[in-house]
């Protein structure tokens, strides 16, 4: 599922309290918006595949170097379900399903290759094909998918590739100038946003 933040209608009640005291830190109120966005989205998208209520679901995260809040999103009813969620300025995206599951959104560039993030980013073999940035943001989705999924770490984006092995891809373009990318064990499709309530 993705969109535009104010297309998620679900209350902020739902959130925890450390995801609320983060999208408290946030120093513009649409980012805080994005971030809201995407964990409340997060949560229809599992109750849509688990086949519960969203409000009843507690989204937890937990990084052994940051602390709660940070890390790969897990549900404390049903750990064992892949989650992934992602935000970029004006737009919000979540996955949910058996397995490994990663989801990433990016702004694509205006203008001429960023030669430098190309730089970062890219296997040799992928610069070579690569012209454009749109071309860039669809690479750079996929690693930040396979990331998410655990798979690839960002100081190995330049010599891991974004090859499937197995796993499944769905892409799309959203709004004029953003790409997404979901990367899963199991066949995945897009949903739209649910209106609640």
């Amino acid at each position: 599922m993705g969109g535009h933040p104010d297309e998620v209608r679900a209350p902020e009640t739902w959130l925890t309290d450390v995801e609320r005291e983060r999208a408290d830190q946030f120093r513009f109120p649409r980012d805080r918006a994005g971030f809201v966005a995407a964990h409340l989205l997060a949560r229809i998208c599992a109750a849509a595949a688990l086949g519960a209520e969203p409000a009843e679901l507690t989204l937890l995260q937990h990084c052994e170097v940051h602390g709660p809040g940070h890390g790969r999103p897990y549900l404390e009813q049903a750990p064992e379900l892949g989650i992934s969620l992602s935000h970029t300025r004006g737009y919000v995206c979540a996955a949910a399903g058996p397995g490994k599951i990663g989801v990433d959104a990016e702004q694509v560039p205006a203008g001429r290759l960023d030669e430098m993030l190309a730089e970062r980013v890219l296997t040799p073999r992928e610069r070579a094909l690569v012209t454009g940035n749109d071309d860039l943001i669809k690479h750079w989705t996929r690693k930040e998918a396979l990331i998410k999924r655990g798979e690839l770490s960002l100081d190995r984006l330049a010599s891991g590739g974004d090859d499937l092995n197995g796993r499944h891809l769905l892409e799309w373009r959203a709004e004029p100038g953003i790409r997404v990318a979901v990367i899963a064990d199991a066949p995945v499709r897009r949903l739209p946003i649910p209106r609640i309530g």
